[in-house]
């Protein structure tokens, strides 16, 4: 019986298959947009961080390809000193630029965004980093089956505290930036070798190496990103749901923002693989 049904199982996957019709923009339930705030703010170092911006779009439906930009906004972030650095919009882009911001390392800033009658709020501790060591490893045997072209890069952990690190990699063969967050549980104060191999790599190819600071709720809401999307490597799917950030809406608590304030002091590294 076993054997019968898995031939009836087999006989009903290849008719199916001989029949197959491409469906497009099967007809999805569409939430009314949300405000989506994009306030990374980041310090590379070796530069002033004076130039800093903002970007407000909304949420939009599964197949469209673009964000609609949100315009007339009042934003700007206060230190806890009292200083304000006001966030001007390029005229009709979503994105307000603030050109005299102050970066200090463990200071906490507070961001709010005036629009359409809602106010929206958030508070962070900007966030140091480590250099990466310059000497940059290559490996032409990496990855897991030793088919990759394979390097590493270092950073020395600061011993006297916990800390987070966001990682950015950009290389030619992938489109869009790949990120990774760690901890130092298990490595603090410790020289930390961090690997990153790809089996497109060639030489040639540049790496761009971005290395981030980051708190540990921006590291928890990360993390709860990736499971969210599906791309924490875990083999239990995780059922789709909106993740919430650090950003509330103080008129109305139900109709919160998507988005997080993020403020890094960042290192970047380039190589070119050999």
């Amino acid at each position: 019986m076993k054997v019968f049904k898995k031939m009836l199982i087999l006989a009903i996957a290849i008719g199916m298959s001989g029949c197959e019709d491409v469906i497009d923009n099967v007809a999805l339930d569409t939430a009314p947009p949300r405000l989506v705030i994009d306030a990374s703010i980041d310090w590379e170092k070796g530069t002033a961080g004076n130039e800093q911006k903002i970007k407000l779009t909304t949420s939009t439906g599964y197949y469209n390809n673009t964000f609609p930009t949100v315009s007339g906004a009042v934003v700007n972030v206060a230190n806890a000193a009292g200083s304000t650095f006001n966030f001007i919009e390029v005229a009709g882009t979503g994105e307000y630029i603030c050109i005299d911001f102050l970066p200090v390392i463990g200071e906490t800033y507070t961001l709010t965004i005036q629009l359409n009658g809602q106010t929206y709020s958030a508070s962070e501790t900007m966030m140091g980093v480590p250099d990466i060591a310059s000497n940059i490893e290559q490996n032409n045997e990496g990855g897991m089956a030793g088919d990759e072209v394979e390097i590493t890069y270092y950073y020395q952990d600061n011993p006297g505290q916990d800390n987070y690190y966001l990682h950015r990699i950009i290389i030619p063969e992938v489109a869009f930036p790949q990120f990774n967050v760690e901890n130092d549980e298990n490595t603090q104060g410790n020289l930390i070798p961090q690997f990153y191999s790809h089996e497109d790599l060639k030489a040639g190819d540049n790496v761009n190496i971005r290395l981030y600071g980051i708190s540990r709720r921006f590291y928890e809401f990360f993390n709860k990103l990736k499971a969210a999307t599906g791309n924490d490597d875990s083999p239990f799917p995780t059922t789709p749901t909106a993740v919430r950030g650090n950003i509330t809406n103080l008129t109305d608590g139900a109709s919160y923002p998507f988005g997080y304030f993020r403020l890094s002091e960042v290192q970047t590294r380039n190589y070119t693989i050999r």
